[in-house]
């Protein structure tokens, strides 16, 4: 019989919105920042006072047990954030009951737990105290930590002098080696390199498999969630909509959230996987060969991708890719390389296009599609934006006596191919 290790019974969380009201001031910086702008505006500090309540989360009631990996999703504003801050005891609720069996290590954002003045070592030190572990107990975990973050060389740095990536890691490990029975990590990971991502995900499917530990993973990427994940909840403005398994809920959160992927208008506040600024994508789209708008295919029927973008600075040696993905796995890569070596791109500001035909025959299935613009050289995302468009494939043929003949479809794509049968 499973063990219930965290129990959460009508959790709610509000907070108050003020619109140009006077604050309450929490530091000495606010009530500066505050008496300044009154000074600029010209206006009294008591003036024009109006709030509302914003409910971030609303009666939320689930139970995770013992060993489940469970994956959190949910678009922007939907709450995810706010539970494992509450449930990590950074945030009160508002009303509600949480019980909570053993240690919680959480890693929610670049730094989280962390003193800026103090070492890698010193942190080491402090994070595993914070914990509740005796000193003899960190130093027993102490190598492995190191080994982990790839640190040894800057352990007696000051931390304010690492960069993200090296932030990320020590934070990781710290949080993974120092034997929570449960661990809470939000999108940081996202700050690491594929590489270092991949050794995350492992460690994590490693404490739950052999430790017998709990995690909770927030990610917009479902490919790895899928590959992590036992177990996932689904909330959408402050509620949780569904609990269960991982691939049901990814294809009703797919599902409900299909606006975007049905007109494949991108609206700038999209959740981005990763964004500068510099540009952004307005639109993902499929059309026929009569330049009509289309998403769904006959089988052997060409494929043409359009896809807008704004340019806002000038963004010179760039590079746009396409990922096409079935079920969050990624089934093609498409890449502006018709010449075998690439030509990075510049864009000056304002609204641009391009046009992409696909020389691959689909076989029967349900499609999304992922965009992404990066700087050539360094690899660094401009603009990353996940199953924003879907398109289907149906078994009847683009002409008559060419349907998919099978009644399984076995793989995705039938490319090009010669064949020959020497003598």
């Amino acid at each position: 019989m499973s063990q219930s290790i965290i129990k959460v019974d009508g959790l709610s969380k509000s907070f108050v919105i003020s619109h140009e009201t006077k604050a309450k001031y929490n530091s000495l910086g606010e009530v500066i920042t505050r008496k300044a702008k009154d000074i600029f505006r010209g206006r009294s500090s008591q003036s024009g006072v109006t709030s509302e309540e914003f409910m971030a989360l609303n009666e939320v009631s689930f139970e995770i047990n013992k060993g489940d990996r469970v994956g959190i999703i949910g678009r922007n504003g939907a709450g995810k954030s706010t539970l494992l801050k509450v449930l990590s005891r950074i945030t009160e609720p508002t009303k509600g009951r949480i019980d909570i069996e053993g240690r919680v290590a959480s890693l929610l954002e670049v730094g989280t737990g962390f003193h800026p003045e103090l070492t890698g070592r010193e942190n080491i030190f402090l994070n595993g105290a914070i914990l509740g572990m005796s000193r003899a107990e960190i130093r027993s975990k102490f190598d492995e930590i190191v080994a982990f973050a790839e640190v040894e060389k800057f352990l007696d740095t000051p931390v304010k002098r690492y960069s993200s990536g090296m932030y990320v890691r020590l934070a990781f490990a710290v949080a993974a080696h120092l034997e929570p029975e449960i661990l809470i990590v939000d999108e940081v990971l996202a700050v690491g390199d594929a590489q270092f991502q991949k050794k995350c995900l492992g460690k994590m499917e490693d404490v739950s498999n052999n430790e017998g530990r709990t995690v909770l993973f927030v990610s917009h990427n479902m490919s790895t969630l899928k590959a992590l994940c036992s177990s996932m909840l689904y909330l959408k403005n402050g509620k949780v909509v569904h609990q269960g398994e991982v691939e049901e809920t990814i294809q009703r959160y797919l599902r409900e959230n299909k606006d975007v992927m049905e007109s494949g208008i991108i609206p700038r506040d999209f959740h981005r996987k990763y964004k500068t600024g510099e540009a952004f994508f307005t639109s993902v789209m499929t059309y026929d060969f009569n330049n009509k708008p289309q998403n769904e295919f006959h089988f052997g029927e060409k494929i043409k991708i359009v896809i807008s973008f704004d340019v806002i600075s000038k963004i010179e040696n760039s590079l746009i890719n396409i990922l096409i993905s079935y079920n969050g796995e990624n089934v093609a890569f498409l890449a502006d390389n018709n010449d075998e070596i690439y030509q990075p791109k510049t864009f000056l500001p304002g609204k641009h296009q391009v046009e992409i035909i696909v020389n691959a025959k689909f076989l029967p299935f349900n499609y999304s599609i992922t965009a992404l613009m990066a700087h050539y050289h360094s690899g660094t995302p401009i603009d990353w934006v996940e199953n924003v468009y879907a398109f289907s494939v149906s078994t009847i043929g683009v002409k008559k006596g060419s349907d998919y003949p099978w009644g399984i479809v076995h793989g995705y794509t039938e490319p090009n191919s010669v064949w020959s049968y020497p003598q």
